[in-house]
């Protein structure tokens, strides 16, 4: 195994040509696991464990310790995560902070303390980083300031994750790697007219907006602000990419390295939605913060770069939206 120090490689690990080896993907059926998932089967791994809620509570800590026990996998992707908005972080901060220190707990001493499992990828959130943190954010801005106060009870959960791997690789010399993702979009998002984010929110507006033969959809601020957007399935890429490639103790940024104005955002969901009317600013309404990018140049140097570019992937989003989410309702 890989020792404590920040090298690049595993050599012993060999993910990728290991097809038949056990993959555990904690938390498929959210927008990243099961992205995940398709990513896995369509590589050709052929022994992939997965459960529900119902069937693996993973903040019990009883439950996850004798799964491990039972089961035995080699691999770990622990994607499994309490999320929300601003609005679900400030109602139920302890909530937030509680239940996704028990589930990476659990899940990361247990798969050590069992034996089996060679490697395991945590994934954390841009929202690690301070509220006033450099553009584009490097790995190395991690603990330099203050956080986002809306969703720091999230963050520090994750932060936590992200030391706790390190504090596994340090103490025992095991092989437990970090990546923190940019915003994500794809299949599986959350559509939720008050808890979703900029994204959805706007195919979910525009949608309701041509259905109901709305003349105009009103979005707050000027659309000045510049946000960094990456697909989910290029994300399970890179999960994938790192845990063959990387085994360092440093946390690795996974974004798309381009950046997009809210105002050309909301135009291409306009566009893709199929939506004839009017697009309104309102300016009386806060921008929020004028940049957000990820520095991508850690994982671009280990030769990993995104391939869906965002019209496309939108075009596929609102597909699955109208496929799945509109059904249901």
């Amino acid at each position: 195994m890989e020792n404590a120090g920040n090298g690049t490689q595993s050599p012993e690990t060999n993910f990728l040509s290991d097809k038949s080896a056990k993959v555990f993907v904690a938390g498929h059926r959210g927008l990243v696991g099961s992205a995940v998932l398709r990513r896995l089967v369509s590589l050709g791994f052929t022994n992939l464990l997965v459960r529900s809620r119902s069937e693996l509570d993973l903040t019990r800590q009883s439950e996850v310790e004798s799964f491990f026990a039972a089961e035995g996998p080699q691999y770990v992707v622990l994607c499994a995560a309490k999320v929300g908005g601003i609005h679900a972080n400030s109602t139920f901060p302890a909530d937030f902070i509680t239940v996704n220190l028990q589930i990476q707990t659990n899940v990361i001493e247990a798969a050590y303390r069992c034996g089996s499992v060679r490697k395991l990828l945590f994934l954390g959130s841009s929202c690690i980083y301070p509220k006033l943190a450099p553009q584009p954010i490097p790995e190395s801005a991690l603990l330099s300031g203050p956080l986002e106060p809306t969703n720091e009870w999230y963050a520090i959960a994750k932060i936590a994750g992200i030391k706790m791997c390190q504090a596994y690789r340090i103490q025992y010399s095991w092989d437990a790697i970090s990546a923190m993702p940019t915003n994500l979009y794809g299949p599986y998002d959350n559509f939720h007219p008050e808890n979703s984010h900029v994204l959805p929110a706007l195919i979910r507006r525009f949608h309701e907006a041509k259905t109901n033969g709305a003349k105009e959809v009103v979005v707050w601020g000027t659309g000045s602000p510049l946000r960094e957007f990456l697909h989910v399935d290029d994300l399970a890429d890179a999960v994938l990419f790192l845990m063959d490639q990387y085994s360092g103790l440093d946390h690795v940024n996974v974004g798309s390295g381009r950046e997009v104005s809210i105002k050309e955002l909301a135009e291409l969901v306009k566009e893709v939605v199929g939506f004839n009317g009017a697009l309104v600013w309102d300016t009386t309404k806060p921008d929020g913060t004028p940049r957000k990018l990820m520095d991508n140049s850690v994982l671009a140097g280990m030769g990993w770069k995104p391939r869906i570019p965002l019209k496309e992937g939108l075009v596929e989003t609102y597909r699955w939206y109208s496929e799945n989410v509109l059904k249901q309702q």
